[in-house]
């Protein structure tokens, strides 16, 4: 495993097509990620007061200062060398920046009306991958870094859906929606498909690991993209289809009992 994230980590960045690299170099800015993040979650914080959503709000903020809270578990679980590697050790999972791309586009997610919901879990499939990738392409974080950022943030995130309350529901409106249902099945569908082809590539070159064989090197970079996206494209998935449970709930013990009663306007 640690072969693997050192080959991707040495090598991601010459192997990326040209076409991707102004991207890359523009993302790998961290006045950019930070920038374009903190202004998807203020659009979503907007968005729940504008819709006086107001446990939802105060249940986003907890979310937020969770999600910075653990980035700091970095210092507490240090990497450990089993190798002789180039790679920087201070910079440890999980990556603060995939964290803060994920919660933030997480946060969106959580505050739009059902009318934007599908897009807003594009939106953060799109911003976690394209941040994730590019942190490995800067030779910032290594690609289990970033699997275990987005993964600890969709943990969080369901953690926190688990225990929504009468504001963060749709009203007395709450029904299903088509783009939800067609989207999130879309994501967890793909991203399984392509966590088990990332698997599979994973598997084909273990063989040169161990040596840093160049015949690898694709291989590995591949499955690492691809392994990402998928990790992402499953974790909003999820959270999209979770989002959209708690949001119309049938009722309030989930199949049987009285339905909830809307939030007062």
């Amino acid at each position: 495993g640690q072969s693997y994230d050192e080959l991707v980590w040495k090598n991601l960045h010459n192997d990326v097509p040209s076409w991707t690299t102004g991207v890359m170099n523009a993302v790998a800015q961290s006045w950019l990620v930070i920038a374009v993040s903190c202004t998807i979650a203020a659009i979503g914080i907007i968005t729940a007061l504008i819709r006086r959503r107001w446990w939802l709000a105060g249940q986003i903020a907890v979310f937020a200062v969770v999600c910075l809270a653990v980035t700091r578990i970095k210092g507490l679980l240090p990497r450990p060398f089993i190798i002789n590697t180039q790679s920087p050790a201070a910079n440890s999972a999980p990556s603060g920046h995939a964290m803060l791309a994920a919660a933030c586009a997480v946060i969106l997610l959580l505050a739009v009306p059902r009318a934007v919901r599908a897009l807003a879990g594009v939106i953060g499939v799109v911003w976690a991958v394209t941040v994730g990738v590019s942190v490995i392409y800067g030779q910032w974080h290594r690609p289990s870094d970033v699997a275990m950022s987005i993964l600890l943030v969709a943990g969080l995130a369901l953690l926190a859906l688990a225990v929504t309350r009468k504001s963060g529901m749709e009203g007395a409106h709450r029904g299903s929606s088509v783009s939800v249902q067609i989207v999130g099945s879309v994501l967890i569908t793909g991203g399984l498909l392509l966590l088990v082809y990332s698997g599979y590539v994973i598997w084909q070159v273990v063989p040169g690991l161990n040596v840093s064989a160049s015949w690898a090197v694709q291989g590995a970079n591949v499955s690492a993209v691809v392994g990402i996206a998928g990790v992402a494209m499953l974790a909003f998935g999820l959270l999209l289809a979770l989002r959209q449970i708690t949001a119309a709930p049938l009722s309030r013990l989930g199949l049987i009992g009285a339905p909830p009663a809307p939030p007062k306007r």
